[in-house]
């Protein structure tokens, strides 16, 4: 590979995939997923129509069209919970009330598939909170701490340092881990880091 060869850039398929989950990282995912897939068989079973060779069996029950909209109101809602993050909550309450009533009113909440579906995800939409954003120094602030991690400044960013108290011990010069301070060695400022 010569200096003058292109960078070969990332393939349709990384730079979509990549896409997505930053996308996926920024609004309750999971949630939306399981609510709306906890829709589908709440809406489904009541019109389904299952044939076993020349017998078809028939789910349809008084209540189809109330199923049909509960159904179709948990997949509103987690389309709602990928599209709104900011009515997450809302959402999340709904779709937990939709899923107890399915139980009365939908074929046991979709043979209880539809229902915990529902229920989990609702949940997760309670309890998804948006993440916070790392702040631009995050880079500095690690390569100041030492390896350890712990850093050698207890003060950290919006603190201000305590004052000493008076019966602090101060340590003795000879015993500092930068060796004696005999003016061979400029004098560190309190909080600075040694390197070398």
């Amino acid at each position: 590979m010569s200096a003058e060869t292109p960078v070969q850039s990332a393939g349709t398929f990384t730079r979509l995939r990549l896409r997505f989950r930053d996308w996926r990282g920024t609004r309750p995912f999971w949630a939306g997923l399981f609510t709306l897939l906890g829709g589908v068989p709440i809406a489904y079973f009541p019109y389904a129509t299952l044939k076993l060779g020349t017998m078809s069996i028939a789910m349809a029950t008084t209540a189809g069209a109330g199923s049909l909209i509960i159904g179709v109101l948990l997949i509103t809602l987690g389309l709602t919970m990928w599209f709104q993050q900011a009515t997450r909550f809302f959402a999340g309450v709904a779709a937990i009330l939709l899923a107890l009533v399915s139980l009365v009113v939908s074929n046991i909440g979709g043979f209880l598939v539809g229902f915990l579906l529902a229920m989990v995800g609702g949940a997760l939409a309670l309890s998804w909170a948006p993440g916070t954003a790392e702040p631009a120094d995050a880079g500095q602030r690690d390569a100041d701490q030492g390896p350890s991690g712990d850093g050698s400044d207890e003060t950290g960013p919006g603190t201000t340092p305590e004052a000493p108290e008076d019966n602090a011990v101060e340590p003795d010069e000879s015993h500092s881990p930068q060796g004696p301070v005999d003016g061979s060695r400029a004098e560190e400022p309190k909080g600075a880091h040694h390197v070398g």
